[in-house]
Protein backbone atom coordinates (compact mmCIF):
# COMPACT_ATOMS: atom_id res chain seq x y z
CA UNK A 1 0.00 0.00 0.00
CA UNK A 2 1.03 3.11 -0.85
CA UNK A 3 1.82 5.85 1.57
CA UNK A 4 -1.72 8.50 1.73
CA UNK A 5 -0.91 12.24 0.90
CA UNK A 6 -1.70 14.98 3.54
CA UNK A 7 -3.15 18.15 1.98
CA UNK A 8 -0.67 20.97 2.99
CA UNK A 9 -0.07 24.58 2.33
CA UNK A 10 2.30 26.14 0.23
CA UNK A 11 4.39 26.90 3.39
CA UNK A 12 4.05 23.22 4.06
CA UNK A 13 2.44 23.85 7.73
CA UNK A 14 -1.22 24.39 7.61
CA UNK A 15 -1.83 25.05 11.70
CA UNK A 16 1.40 27.86 10.76
CA UNK A 17 -0.79 29.06 7.67
CA UNK A 18 -3.83 29.53 10.14
CA UNK A 19 -2.03 31.10 13.32
CA UNK A 20 -0.66 33.58 10.64
CA UNK A 21 -4.35 34.64 8.86
CA UNK A 22 -5.10 35.21 12.92
CA UNK A 23 -2.15 37.34 13.15
CA UNK A 24 -3.29 39.14 10.56
CA UNK A 25 -6.81 39.45 11.26
CA UNK A 26 -5.94 41.01 14.71
CA UNK A 27 -3.25 43.04 13.58
CA UNK A 28 -6.08 44.79 10.82
CA UNK A 29 -8.56 45.09 13.90
CA UNK A 30 -5.90 46.89 16.16
CA UNK A 31 -5.34 49.44 13.39
CA UNK A 32 -8.91 50.20 13.04
CA UNK A 33 -9.42 50.45 16.22
CA UNK A 34 -6.28 52.75 16.61
CA UNK A 35 -7.91 54.61 13.96
CA UNK A 36 -11.06 54.98 15.59
CA UNK A 37 -9.43 56.14 18.57
CA UNK A 38 -7.50 58.92 16.87
CA UNK A 39 -10.41 60.25 15.52
CA UNK A 40 -12.66 60.30 19.02
CA UNK A 41 -9.62 61.60 20.47
CA UNK A 42 -9.00 64.46 17.80
CA UNK A 43 -13.30 65.08 17.74
CA UNK A 44 -14.84 68.38 19.38
CA UNK A 45 -17.75 67.16 21.14
CA UNK A 46 -20.10 70.20 22.14
CA UNK A 47 -23.03 70.31 24.47
CA UNK A 48 -26.24 72.83 23.91
CA UNK A 49 -27.85 73.31 27.09
CA UNK A 50 -30.07 75.71 28.18
CA UNK A 51 -34.04 76.37 29.72
CA UNK A 52 -36.76 75.59 27.21
CA UNK A 53 -37.46 78.00 24.55
CA UNK A 54 -34.32 80.01 24.51
CA UNK A 55 -33.25 79.29 21.30
CA UNK A 56 -30.74 75.71 21.88
CA UNK A 57 -32.48 74.21 18.34
CA UNK A 58 -32.15 76.96 16.90
CA UNK A 59 -28.33 77.15 16.96
CA UNK A 60 -28.68 73.60 16.40
CA UNK A 61 -30.40 74.10 13.07
CA UNK A 62 -27.52 77.34 12.39
CA UNK A 63 -24.71 74.52 12.71
CA UNK A 64 -26.53 72.46 10.13
CA UNK A 65 -27.49 75.25 7.36
CA UNK A 66 -24.08 76.27 7.84
CA UNK A 67 -22.05 73.45 7.89
CA UNK A 68 -24.15 70.20 6.98
CA UNK A 69 -26.72 68.68 4.33
CA UNK A 70 -29.69 70.65 3.08
CA UNK A 71 -33.05 69.69 4.25
CA UNK A 72 -34.80 66.83 1.89
CA UNK A 73 -38.30 67.28 0.42
CA UNK A 74 -40.00 64.71 3.23
CA UNK A 75 -38.15 66.29 6.31
CA UNK A 76 -39.11 70.11 4.70
CA UNK A 77 -43.01 68.98 4.54
CA UNK A 78 -42.82 67.84 8.21
CA UNK A 79 -41.56 71.46 8.77
CA UNK A 80 -44.25 72.79 7.08
CA UNK A 81 -47.08 71.05 8.69
CA UNK A 82 -45.34 72.32 11.74
CA UNK A 83 -44.89 75.77 11.23
CA UNK A 84 -48.94 75.47 10.02
CA UNK A 85 -49.32 74.21 13.73
CA UNK A 86 -47.49 76.68 15.27
CA UNK A 87 -50.02 79.82 13.94
CA UNK A 88 -52.75 77.87 15.28
CA UNK A 89 -51.13 77.82 19.03
CA UNK A 90 -50.04 81.53 19.26
CA UNK A 91 -53.90 82.27 17.42
CA UNK A 92 -55.42 80.25 20.59
CA UNK A 93 -53.09 82.14 23.00
CA UNK A 94 -53.72 85.42 21.74
CA UNK A 95 -57.39 84.85 21.70
CA UNK A 96 -57.70 83.41 25.14
CA UNK A 97 -55.12 86.75 26.31
CA UNK A 98 -57.55 89.47 24.39
CA UNK A 99 -60.64 88.05 26.78
CA UNK A 100 -58.40 87.72 29.76
CA UNK A 101 -57.54 91.64 28.82
CA UNK A 102 -61.44 92.27 28.64
CA UNK A 103 -60.63 93.99 25.21
CA UNK A 104 -63.90 92.27 23.04
CA UNK A 105 -65.58 95.55 23.48
CA UNK A 106 -62.46 97.33 22.05
CA UNK A 107 -62.42 94.84 19.32
CA UNK A 108 -66.58 95.00 18.97
CA UNK A 109 -66.14 98.99 18.54
CA UNK A 110 -63.36 98.15 16.36
CA UNK A 111 -65.20 96.10 14.28
CA UNK A 112 -68.34 98.26 14.09
CA UNK A 113 -66.61 101.44 12.74
CA UNK A 114 -64.19 99.89 9.83
CA UNK A 115 -65.40 96.08 9.42
CA UNK A 116 -67.41 93.71 10.84
CA UNK A 117 -65.64 90.86 9.56
CA UNK A 118 -63.22 91.55 12.26
CA UNK A 119 -65.72 90.34 15.46
CA UNK A 120 -66.92 87.76 13.10
CA UNK A 121 -63.41 86.61 12.62
CA UNK A 122 -62.82 86.30 16.18
CA UNK A 123 -65.83 84.65 16.86
CA UNK A 124 -65.08 81.85 14.23
CA UNK A 125 -61.60 81.33 15.92
CA UNK A 126 -62.86 81.16 19.41
CA UNK A 127 -65.38 78.76 18.14
CA UNK A 128 -63.91 76.80 16.02
CA UNK A 129 -60.06 76.54 17.17
CA UNK A 130 -60.20 77.76 20.61
CA UNK A 131 -62.64 75.84 21.73
CA UNK A 132 -61.44 72.60 19.06
CA UNK A 133 -65.03 72.16 17.85
CA UNK A 134 -64.12 72.55 13.98
CA UNK A 135 -65.59 70.65 11.57
CA UNK A 136 -64.45 67.83 9.11
CA UNK A 137 -62.29 68.84 6.76
CA UNK A 138 -64.55 69.49 3.33
CA UNK A 139 -64.87 71.56 0.30
CA UNK A 140 -66.86 73.81 2.12
CA UNK A 141 -64.23 74.53 4.59
CA UNK A 142 -61.93 74.67 1.44
CA UNK A 143 -63.82 77.60 -0.07
CA UNK A 144 -64.29 79.73 3.06
CA UNK A 145 -60.30 79.81 2.61
CA UNK A 146 -60.29 80.72 -1.11
CA UNK A 147 -58.89 77.12 -1.66
CA UNK A 148 -61.03 74.35 -3.68
CA UNK A 149 -61.17 71.57 -3.04
CA UNK A 150 -58.46 70.35 -5.81
CA UNK A 151 -56.28 72.84 -4.58
CA UNK A 152 -55.76 71.09 -1.06
CA UNK A 153 -55.34 67.97 -2.10
CA UNK A 154 -52.24 69.56 -4.31
CA UNK A 155 -51.08 71.32 -1.45
CA UNK A 156 -47.28 70.63 -1.27
CA UNK A 157 -47.12 70.03 2.34
CA UNK A 158 -49.95 68.23 2.92
CA UNK A 159 -49.79 65.70 6.11
CA UNK A 160 -46.50 64.37 7.87
CA UNK A 161 -46.25 61.53 10.30
CA UNK A 162 -43.01 62.75 11.25
CA UNK A 163 -44.85 65.77 12.58
CA UNK A 164 -47.30 63.93 14.84
CA UNK A 165 -51.11 63.61 15.27
CA UNK A 166 -51.67 66.92 17.33
CA UNK A 167 -49.48 69.19 14.88
CA UNK A 168 -51.48 67.60 11.41
CA UNK A 169 -54.59 68.49 13.09
CA UNK A 170 -53.42 72.19 13.83
CA UNK A 171 -52.13 72.34 10.64
CA UNK A 172 -55.46 71.29 8.91
CA UNK A 173 -57.15 73.42 11.03
CA UNK A 174 -55.06 76.66 9.87
CA UNK A 175 -55.77 75.84 6.02
CA UNK A 176 -59.40 75.71 7.13
CA UNK A 177 -59.59 79.12 8.77
CA UNK A 178 -56.53 81.17 7.89
CA UNK A 179 -59.18 84.21 6.35
CA UNK A 180 -60.49 84.54 9.93
CA UNK A 181 -56.49 84.50 11.02
CA UNK A 182 -55.83 86.78 8.55
CA UNK A 183 -58.53 89.00 9.43
CA UNK A 184 -58.06 89.19 13.10
CA UNK A 185 -54.16 89.41 12.71
CA UNK A 186 -54.50 92.97 10.98
CA UNK A 187 -56.92 94.53 13.74
CA UNK A 188 -56.05 97.36 15.87
CA UNK A 189 -56.98 95.64 19.17
CA UNK A 190 -54.44 92.74 18.33
CA UNK A 191 -51.90 94.70 18.05
CA UNK A 192 -52.51 95.61 21.89
CA UNK A 193 -52.87 92.43 22.80
CA UNK A 194 -49.63 91.26 20.86
CA UNK A 195 -47.37 93.61 22.98
CA UNK A 196 -48.82 91.70 26.15
CA UNK A 197 -47.91 88.34 25.04
CA UNK A 198 -45.30 87.48 27.50
CA UNK A 199 -48.23 86.30 29.82
CA UNK A 200 -49.18 84.06 27.64
CA UNK A 201 -45.87 83.11 26.30
CA UNK A 202 -46.54 83.19 22.70
CA UNK A 203 -43.22 82.77 20.90
CA UNK A 204 -42.08 85.88 19.70
CA UNK A 205 -40.66 84.92 16.61
CA UNK A 206 -44.13 83.41 15.10
CA UNK A 207 -44.79 87.59 14.53
CA UNK A 208 -42.95 86.56 10.88
CA UNK A 209 -45.31 84.29 10.35
CA UNK A 210 -48.44 85.66 11.53
CA UNK A 211 -47.40 88.44 9.28
CA UNK A 212 -47.08 86.36 5.78
CA UNK A 213 -50.05 84.16 6.04
CA UNK A 214 -50.77 83.86 2.47
CA UNK A 215 -47.63 82.68 1.43
CA UNK A 216 -48.07 80.16 4.30
CA UNK A 217 -51.43 79.58 3.56
CA UNK A 218 -50.95 78.32 -0.60
CA UNK A 219 -51.07 75.13 -1.98
CA UNK A 220 -47.50 75.74 -3.12
CA UNK A 221 -46.15 76.72 0.20
CA UNK A 222 -42.11 74.91 0.97
CA UNK A 223 -40.66 76.31 3.95
CA UNK A 224 -37.29 78.34 3.42
CA UNK A 225 -34.23 77.89 5.73
CA UNK A 226 -35.88 81.17 7.71
CA UNK A 227 -38.83 79.38 8.20
CA UNK A 228 -37.30 76.39 9.71
CA UNK A 229 -35.30 78.11 11.77
CA UNK A 230 -38.46 80.14 13.51
CA UNK A 231 -40.14 76.41 13.47
CA UNK A 232 -41.61 75.23 17.13
CA UNK A 233 -40.47 71.60 18.07
CA UNK A 234 -39.95 70.54 21.31
CA UNK A 235 -37.45 68.65 21.73
CA UNK A 236 -38.18 65.44 23.49
CA UNK A 237 -34.77 63.56 22.64
CA UNK A 238 -30.93 63.70 22.36
CA UNK A 239 -30.50 65.13 19.47
CA UNK A 240 -26.73 64.61 17.44
CA UNK A 241 -25.20 65.80 14.62
CA UNK A 242 -22.01 65.59 13.01
CA UNK A 243 -20.09 67.88 11.09
CA UNK A 244 -15.98 68.28 9.57
CA UNK A 245 -15.31 72.42 9.82
CA UNK A 246 -11.56 73.46 8.74
CA UNK A 247 -10.81 69.58 8.82
CA UNK A 248 -11.61 68.73 12.38
CA UNK A 249 -14.85 67.03 13.54
CA UNK A 250 -17.29 68.26 15.59
CA UNK A 251 -20.27 66.32 17.31
CA UNK A 252 -22.81 68.68 18.37
CA UNK A 253 -25.46 67.78 21.30
CA UNK A 254 -29.13 69.09 21.21
CA UNK A 255 -31.62 68.85 24.51
CA UNK A 256 -34.40 69.40 25.56
CA UNK A 257 -34.98 72.24 27.94
CA UNK A 258 -37.88 72.14 29.78
CA UNK A 259 -37.73 70.70 33.60
CA UNK A 260 -38.88 67.31 32.62
CA UNK A 261 -36.56 66.70 30.15
CA UNK A 262 -33.20 67.54 32.20
CA UNK A 263 -32.73 63.85 33.21
CA UNK A 264 -31.63 62.95 29.54
CA UNK A 265 -28.77 65.35 29.97
CA UNK A 266 -26.79 63.68 32.37
CA UNK A 267 -25.55 60.43 29.97
CA UNK A 268 -24.48 63.68 27.51
CA UNK A 269 -21.99 65.29 30.03
CA UNK A 270 -19.27 62.62 29.89
CA UNK A 271 -15.69 63.55 27.56
CA UNK A 272 -17.40 67.16 26.85
CA UNK A 273 -14.97 70.05 24.86
CA UNK A 274 -17.46 72.38 24.92
CA UNK A 275 -20.71 73.52 26.35
CA UNK A 276 -23.06 76.14 24.79
CA UNK A 277 -25.37 77.50 27.20
CA UNK A 278 -28.30 79.54 25.40
CA UNK A 279 -30.59 81.78 27.52
CA UNK A 280 -32.81 84.00 25.99
CA UNK A 281 -32.85 88.01 26.98
CA UNK A 282 -36.33 89.05 26.51
CA UNK A 283 -37.09 86.49 28.68
CA UNK A 284 -36.67 88.55 31.59
CA UNK A 285 -40.85 89.43 32.07
CA UNK A 286 -41.64 85.61 31.33
CA UNK A 287 -42.37 83.04 33.30
CA UNK A 288 -41.64 79.46 32.92
CA UNK A 289 -44.79 77.33 31.23
CA UNK A 290 -44.35 74.38 33.56
CA UNK A 291 -44.28 76.71 36.99
CA UNK A 292 -46.13 80.08 36.27
CA UNK A 293 -44.65 81.76 39.51
CA UNK A 294 -40.64 81.09 38.12
CA UNK A 295 -39.51 83.81 35.83
CA UNK A 296 -37.52 82.39 32.99
CA UNK A 297 -34.55 84.29 33.15
CA UNK A 298 -34.20 83.49 37.33
CA UNK A 299 -34.46 80.02 36.02
CA UNK A 300 -32.01 80.12 33.55
CA UNK A 301 -29.26 81.87 35.70
CA UNK A 302 -29.91 78.83 38.51
CA UNK A 303 -29.45 76.49 35.82
CA UNK A 304 -26.62 78.16 34.62
CA UNK A 305 -24.69 78.10 38.25
CA UNK A 306 -25.44 74.81 38.37
CA UNK A 307 -23.71 73.79 35.02
CA UNK A 308 -20.51 75.89 35.45
CA UNK A 309 -20.19 74.21 39.24
CA UNK A 310 -21.04 70.95 38.06
CA UNK A 311 -17.67 68.53 38.50
CA UNK A 312 -17.99 66.79 35.39
CA UNK A 313 -17.08 69.81 33.62
CA UNK A 314 -14.33 71.52 35.54
CA UNK A 315 -11.79 71.05 32.35
CA UNK A 316 -14.91 71.86 30.36
CA UNK A 317 -14.96 75.61 28.29
CA UNK A 318 -18.31 77.10 29.05
CA UNK A 319 -19.68 79.74 26.41
CA UNK A 320 -22.59 81.58 27.15
CA UNK A 321 -24.91 82.87 24.29
CA UNK A 322 -27.34 85.15 25.47
CA UNK A 323 -29.93 85.32 22.59
CA UNK A 324 -32.81 87.22 20.78
CA UNK A 325 -31.41 90.46 21.35
CA UNK A 326 -33.84 91.61 19.09
CA UNK A 327 -36.51 90.70 20.96
CA UNK A 328 -34.88 92.24 23.96
CA UNK A 329 -34.50 95.62 22.02
CA UNK A 330 -38.18 95.56 21.17
CA UNK A 331 -39.68 94.83 24.71
CA UNK A 332 -37.44 97.65 26.77
CA UNK A 333 -39.71 100.30 24.76
CA UNK A 334 -42.41 99.09 26.22
CA UNK A 335 -41.31 96.26 29.26
CA UNK A 336 -38.87 97.83 32.15
CA UNK A 337 -35.86 95.50 33.71
CA UNK A 338 -36.31 97.06 36.82
CA UNK A 339 -40.40 96.64 37.23
CA UNK A 340 -39.42 92.97 37.37
CA UNK A 341 -39.38 91.94 40.89
CA UNK A 342 -36.15 89.71 40.28
CA UNK A 343 -34.09 92.29 38.84
CA UNK A 344 -35.73 95.34 40.92
CA UNK A 345 -31.75 96.00 41.79
CA UNK A 346 -31.19 97.30 37.72
CA UNK A 347 -30.19 100.93 37.66
CA UNK A 348 -29.33 101.32 34.16
CA UNK A 349 -31.25 103.98 31.91
CA UNK A 350 -34.91 102.19 30.78
CA UNK A 351 -34.74 101.45 27.42
CA UNK A 352 -31.81 101.52 26.64
CA UNK A 353 -30.07 97.74 24.82
CA UNK A 354 -26.58 98.06 25.72
CA UNK A 355 -27.19 98.56 29.42
CA UNK A 356 -29.58 95.79 29.39
CA UNK A 357 -27.25 93.23 28.07
CA UNK A 358 -24.23 94.65 30.46
CA UNK A 359 -26.80 94.07 33.35
CA UNK A 360 -27.62 90.24 32.69
CA UNK A 361 -23.87 89.73 31.72
CA UNK A 362 -22.82 90.57 35.16
CA UNK A 363 -26.03 88.46 36.76
CA UNK A 364 -24.65 85.58 34.80
CA UNK A 365 -20.61 86.17 35.90
CA UNK A 366 -22.13 85.39 39.31
CA UNK A 367 -22.84 82.55 38.78
CA UNK A 368 -19.24 81.30 38.58
CA UNK A 369 -18.06 79.95 42.26
CA UNK A 370 -14.48 78.81 41.47
CA UNK A 371 -13.70 80.60 38.12
CA UNK A 372 -13.85 84.04 36.10
CA UNK A 373 -16.45 84.05 32.93
CA UNK A 374 -14.17 85.62 30.25
CA UNK A 375 -16.11 88.50 28.08
CA UNK A 376 -14.68 86.15 25.01
CA UNK A 377 -17.06 83.30 26.05
CA UNK A 378 -19.99 85.82 26.31
CA UNK A 379 -22.05 86.07 22.88
CA UNK A 380 -24.78 88.18 22.33
CA UNK A 381 -26.77 86.86 19.74
CA UNK A 382 -29.71 86.66 17.54
CA UNK A 383 -29.78 82.48 16.78
CA UNK A 384 -32.69 83.23 13.82
CA UNK A 385 -29.88 85.76 11.62
CA UNK A 386 -27.74 83.06 9.78
CA UNK A 387 -25.10 85.87 9.05
CA UNK A 388 -24.98 86.96 12.78
CA UNK A 389 -24.75 83.11 14.21
CA UNK A 390 -21.92 82.59 11.41
CA UNK A 391 -19.29 84.98 12.78
CA UNK A 392 -20.65 83.99 16.38
CA UNK A 393 -20.35 79.95 15.40
CA UNK A 394 -16.48 80.76 13.81
CA UNK A 395 -15.15 82.91 16.80
CA UNK A 396 -16.55 79.53 19.45
CA UNK A 397 -15.09 77.22 17.17
CA UNK A 398 -11.46 79.12 17.20
CA UNK A 399 -12.20 79.36 21.60
CA UNK A 400 -12.32 76.09 21.64
CA UNK A 401 -9.84 74.48 19.00
CA UNK A 402 -7.03 76.73 21.21
CA UNK A 403 -8.12 75.80 24.52
CA UNK A 404 -8.46 71.88 23.14
CA UNK A 405 -4.41 72.87 22.22
CA UNK A 406 -3.40 74.65 25.55
CA UNK A 407 -5.03 71.47 27.48
CA UNK A 408 -3.12 69.11 25.07
CA UNK A 409 0.39 70.92 26.15
CA UNK A 410 0.58 71.68 22.13
CA UNK A 411 0.09 76.03 23.51
CA UNK A 412 1.83 76.95 26.71
CA UNK A 413 -0.88 78.98 29.11
CA UNK A 414 -0.76 82.80 29.11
Amino acid sequence: MGGACSSQSADGNPYETAYKSELNNNRIIDERMEADREIEEHKIKLLLLGPGESGKSTVFKQMRILHGTPRDDDELRMYGVVIRANIIVAVRKLCLLLRTLGLEEALQLESEQSDNSIREAYDRLMTHVVSMTSSNNGPQDAKENGMNGEEVEKDWVGQSPRAGLAANSDAKLFLRHADAIRVLWRAKTMKEVWLKRATANVIDGHKEYLQDLDRISSPSFKPTDQDVLLARMRTTNVSRQSYKISGIEFEVYDVGGQRSERRKWLPCFDHVDAVMFVAALSEYDQTLAESKRTNRMVEALELFRSICNNRAFVKTSIMLFLNKKDIFREKLTYSDIASQKPFDDYIGPTKDMESGVLYFMERFKECMIDDELQDSYIYVTTATDTSNMEFVLDSTQMIIMTDNLRKSGILGND
